[in-house]
């Protein structure tokens, strides 16, 4: 080994040093001479280096030997896996099995968990007395997904958790192989956006009944040759040509013919059939400034598929499971059009160009091929079809190779491969080293199927061989110095992804003197809470004090520990910071619920809980515990902090802040669907729902408006719900601000051109720094009015960071002031934010000499979240349908002068037509369901839209009835609006519901009735039910369901208190012990909305209680 590290190898036989051969003839000599730990590959245009480990856990055989490198062989036989004439030998497979499934259950973190013990002596059973096994479900979802991943010739790769698998494995016949196919097809194609899908059809048995698939791609152009020798069509498909016409087909020749495909089932003959005309999607070809191509007729298919691979998952093998990416401009126009063995176009492009093709130095191949290349892009892109140019796709395997080198420790890929056909030296990956080997699951290639005769074929024995060494080696790259450094464990858990920017913010500031990391709630390992040193908790609130969906499991995790392992965790510190709002009467009460769980847990607190109010200072609330506990993090572990004389500078920034020539757009050809996007952006599964139908609920001659919006959810399960649930809608902004904001860009790109931003990256170098363009993972590629109308939020006030770099663009001295002073984040800001509430183009047009880059909002502004809506329906009354009841929001600001605001969501909603998408998701409300008792009373409180869920409520009770001979006892509904005439909702439903017996009695509050006095619910309990309320909460122990917003419903429970105390005999401090009893046994429940925003009294009251709680403190 030299100073640098490097392994000399001396007295090594010459040849591939990747090779299975040479390494056997390596461990031959002598002692003292050993084979590498790692590979060091080099990067010849950076000088950056990696160091691949992971090609010693390869048991494949590799084409190169130990004298010759084979690796421009395109098949070599190593690659090719042939058919069998019997099972696998169980010697074989069984340690393939076993390595599968333990690499699976370690990516779940569950490795020697008794499960995972319980299916590796499953599959050994099965192997034992079967000869084979079957793969569950997800573990086939995982290997399909690996395979992709080591498929070392792919350049797509950085897609590969996103693959989409569809089991067939139940398939028997040729015509449910093609049905299969046909979903795959459409599922892929999506009208142009195309999305990568693998089918996985019946496993391999004996080898004597297997299914394949003849054509090597779903789409290929017909070869037919002529009586000249000639080929009309595509060269490249003259043998599954006459193959399909020996099976029956029966064409009109032609130059783009569409192949039909070829299916086998169960080892049986083949069958022709014809892909419908519909599910075949072509562009045709045109150059955008030239018109050479023009009486040409050239198109393309546009989804490239791998059909007649086999794959190897776990020892078991698949010979069909086709599967599809997207298209780069290099294969259509360099490869299939050009190719001599293709269409062989690229002297005939020329000559139409007007080129010199007489002489190679005139360069003519290289002009014709990049005209093709801007003429395929060019169509493609015109047509919305998903392609990506070579220079995009390069870059893109850069940062997968640069991932898997972090995650994995190396990345199998073919150079010769990977390199793309045009400009290879203009791009990232012709001038990094890179090798070549074979890890499962992976593909492998397969004869033809009609050369196939189903002989017995050589096998090879392959040895399993365990590499202990590899961990070792990842300890030792690990520095000493981070190896002293305290781990600190950052967790969150969040609804609107504003914990997770605070989580990566305090990690930036505990990384001067810790080794921090940061996970979400959802995605902790519960194992190693007790071997935890320092824990920081940053979480929000859901709802009426509920934990956000990704913080459920760690609560239940406490709450299991608190009663099975209490003082478990004696050896831990930690502090808390809670996001909330005080408009909920359950402030910040699930980090309460993490502090206090931790301290009984014996866990000791570095600083106390700190919590931050989004109504009132939370951004300087974070700042200041950030910094104290910072601080006593340094003080409790004795850690020196070198950078604590200016520990305040730009800890606060995002990780990527906007810098002007640091940030540019660049268009690309990639995109993905809507819904796909929503669910990359906010990291959960959104579903597509379709309208059926919009009805406005109240009198046109209210001041207001309530729409029952019915959704179609298409049957799918993740949509299926419990009536008091609610759905999560990702709504649209109003096209009107959208067009308003994109005026005040002053760069910003034509709105149907697809963009990707991207930041300037520097890294150090042996040749000293060097400098890319990287792509920003915050936003997928979309175009600019997708990005402002759909996926960033620019109706919320903006936070003081973007007061700041919108400050520094401003040119006027007065704006620029101003904006500097809003921007400290201080009481004058949170009184500007609160008077005036302003929108992002409101905040433009007050301050107008402000210059705005298109890169910076879309760096700046947050994402556009959920709203939740309770739904209002039942499962079974309405199966495959989601209704919901929205009341349509708009206000004015500055105490009823300012401009007018519309709610986002509500609006939206109020706009869309029937048959038009609504991306949503189900949240589970468990505490807020009926009881599973019918004979328990209810009383249901619910004024104006707080209706919504009763009517989920009423109409399951009602369909229990008719269909399931339920005789539950009649529930009470209290409800309350405005005027009888104007805006009582479902009034004629409640009223049937009550013949029907679903109610036993309705009472309503009016609260501008003219001639009566005003009216509340909570008057109604007071004085109608107090002994009903009493009875059915104390004596019945029945249930009390408050649904509404925040100040009615403290207004109920203030008035039950008192009933419980007249009622009762009992003191207010009883009384309120009881309510406390109540809601622990999930027997009063709540389900609250935020603040009413046109209650301009409400809002300031709270306002004020804000600030006044702040100076307290």
């Amino acid at each position: 080994m030299n100073s640098n590290g490097d392994v000399i190898l001396q007295n090594f036989p010459v040849g591939c040093p990747f090779s299975n051969n040479f390494r056997a003839e390596c461990l031959g000599k002598q002692e003292q001479n050993r084979v590498p730990k790692y590979s060091r590959l080099k990067n010849w245009e950076n000088g950056n280096t990696f160091n691949d480990i992971l090609h010693r856990e390869s048991t494949k055989d590799f084409p190169c030997g130990a004298t010759k490198c084979r690796g421009s062989v395109v098949f070599p036989n190593e690659m090719i896996r042939k058919s069998r004439s019997e099972p696998r030998p169980k010697e074989e497979l069984l340690p393939l099995a076993v390595q599968f499934i333990n690499e699976y259950y370690a990516s779940l973190k569950r490795s020697q968990s008794q499960t995972h013990m319980d299916r590796l002596q499953e599959v050994k059973r099965d192997i034992e007395a079967t000869n084979t096994y079957k793969l569950t479900e997800d573990e086939l979802i995982y290997g399909a997904k690996q395979s992709w991943r080591n498929a070392s010739r792919c350049i797509g790769r950085i897609q590969w958790a996103k693959l989409k698998v569809f089991d067939a494995r139940n398939c028997k016949t040729v015509q449910e192989m093609f049905d299969h196919i046909c979903t795959h097809i459409k599922y892929a194609v999506n009208d142009g956006n195309i999305r990568s899908g693998v089918t996985i059809f019946p496993q391999r048995t004996d080898g004597k009944t297997d299914f394949r698939i003849w054509n090597s791609q779903f789409f290929r152009y017909a070869g037919f040759t002529q009586p000249d020798g000639t080929v009309l069509g595509d060269p490249g498909s003259v043998d599954i040509t006459e193959q399909c016409l020996k099976h029956g087909w029966n064409p009109t020749p032609g130059r783009f013919v569409m192949l039909p495909l070829l299916l086998q089932a169960r080892g049986e003959h083949p069958v022709v059939f014809e892909i419908p005309k519909e599910l075949i999607m072509e562009v045709p070809i045109r150059h955008p400034t030239k018109n050479f191509l023009d009486d040409m007729d050239l198109k393309w298919h546009v989804l490239p598929t791998a059909a007649s691979m086999l794959l190897e998952i776990g020892g078991l093998e698949f010979p069909a499971a086709p599967f599809n990416g997207w298209y780069l401009t290099t294969e259509i126009a360099v490869r299939n059009l050009c190719d001599h063995q293709r269409y062989n176009l690229l002297q005939e492009f020329a000559e139409r160009l007007g080129l010199d093709t007489r002489l190679s130095p005139s360069l003519w191949k290289d002009i014709a091929a990049v005209e093709m290349n801007i003429a395929v892009l060019h169509s493609f892109q015109s047509a919305n079809v998903t392609i990506m140019d070579h220079h995009t796709a390069t870059e893109s395997f850069m940062k997968h190779m640069e991932n898997e080198y972090r995650v994995r420790g190396g990345c199998p890929a073919d150079w010769v491969w990977i390199v793309p056909p045009l400009s290879g030296s203009l791009t990232p990956v012709f001038h990094q080293e890179m090798i070549n080997y074979i890890i499962t699951p992976c593909y492998f290639y397969q004869p033809d199927a009609w050369k196939e005769m189903y002989s017995s074929s050589n096998k090879k024995k392959i040895h399993f061989k365990e590499m202990a060494n590899a961990a070792r080696f990842v300890v030792k790259l690990s520095s000493r110095a981070m190896a002293r450094r305290v781990k600190v464990t950052i967790l969150y858990a969040t609804e609107t992804g504003k914990s997770e920017n605070y989580a990566k913010t305090i990690c930036k500031i505990f990384k001067r003197a810790f080794d921090p990391k940061v996970i979400c709630m959802d995605e902790y390992d519960s194992c190693k809470l007790k071997e935890e040193t320092l824990l920081l908790i940053i979480t929000s609130t859901f709802g009426n004090g509920d934990a956000p969906e990704n913080g459920e499991k760690f609560a239940k995790l406490l709450s299991e520990m608190s009663r099975t392992h209490p003082k478990a965790l004696q050896q831990q510190k930690f502090s808390v910071f809670g996001l909330g709002s005080r408009a909920y009467p359950n402030f910040c009460a699930f980090a309460h619920f993490i502090d206090k769980h931790l301290e009984a847990l014996g866990a000791k607190r570095i600083m106390k809980m700190v919590e931050g109010d989004e109504l009132c200072g939370q951004e300087e609330s974070f700042r200041t515990w950030a910094r104290k506990v910072f601080k006593a993090a340094c003080s409790t572990f004795c850690v020196v902090n070198s950078n604590e004389d200016n520990a305040d500078d730009d800890i606060f920034e995002a990780e990527h802040h906007w810098q002007p020539g640091k940030c540019r757009l660049t268009i690309t050809a990639n995109s993905l669907d809507h819904i796909t996007t929503l669910s990359q952006l906010h990291k959960r599964k959104v579903f597509s729902s379709t309208v059926l139908s919009r009805e406005n609920l109240q009198s046109e001659k209210s001041s207001r408006s309530t729409i029952l919006v019915r959704l179609d959810t298409g049957g799918q399960k993740e949509l299926q719900y419990l009536p008091g649930d609610h759905l999560g809608v990702y709504p649209t902004n109003r096209k009107e601000l959208v067009q308003e904001l994109l005026a005040r860009l002053t760069d910003a790109p034509l709105i149907y051109e697809t963009i990707i931003m991207e930041f300037l990256e520097e890294k150090k170098s042996a040749n000293g720094p060097v400098t890319r363009w990287v792509p920003d993972s915050k936003l997928p590629p979309c175009n600019i009015f997708q990005a402002f109308s759909q996926f960033l939020d620019i109706t919320s006030p903006p936070t003081p960071q973007l007061l700041q770099m919108l400050a520094s663009q401003a040119t006027d001295p007065r704006e620029k002031a101003r904006l500097e002073v809003l921007s400290q984040g201080t009481q004058e800001y949170e009184e500007w934010k609160w008077y005036s509430s302003p929108t992002i183009p409101e905040v433009l047009q007050e301050f107008p000499s402000v210059r705005v880059p298109t890169s910076l909002l879309l760096l700046s502004l947050p994402l556009l979240q959920p709203r939740y809506y309770s739904i209002s329906s039942s499962p079974d009354a309405h199966p495959s349908e989601v209704h919901l009841t929205v009341g349509v929001l708009s206000y004015h600001t500055q105490n009823g002068k300012g401009p007018l605001h519309y709610g986002v969501c509500s609006t939206w909603l109020n706009s869309i037509n029937p048959k038009e998408t609504v991306p949503c998701f189900v949240r589970r409300a468990p505490t807020f369901h009926l009881p599973s008792d019918p004979s328990e009373p209810c009383i249901l409180i619910g004024p104006g839209t707080g209706i919504a869920p009763f009517r989920s409520f009423w109409q399951q009770r009602l369909y229990d009835m008719e269909h399931k001979g339920v005789k539950p006892l009649g529930m009470t509904l209290v409800f309350g609006c405005r005027q009888s005439d104007k805006d009582h909702i479902y009034k004629e439903e409640t009223l049937e519901a009550k013949e029907k017996g679903v109610f036993k009695e309705i009472y309503t509050g009016y609260s501008r009735e003219p001639g009566i006095p005003k009216t509340y619910v909570q008057h109604i309990l007071r004085d109608k039910l107090s002994k009903d309320v009493f009875q059915t909460l104390h004596s019945k122990k029945g249930h009390m369901y408050v649904c509404g917003d925040v100040t009615m419903a403290r207004d109920v429970m203030c008035v039950v208190q008192k009933v419980l105390v007249s009622q009762g005999g009992l003191s207010y401090s009883e009384a309120e012990e009881l309510l406390s009893l109540l809601k622990k046994e999930k027997r009063y429940h709540e389900d609250i909305f935020g603040l009413v925003l046109h209650s301009q009294e409400v809002r300031t009251r709270i306002h004020s209680q804000s600030y006044s709680e702040e100076e307290d403190r």
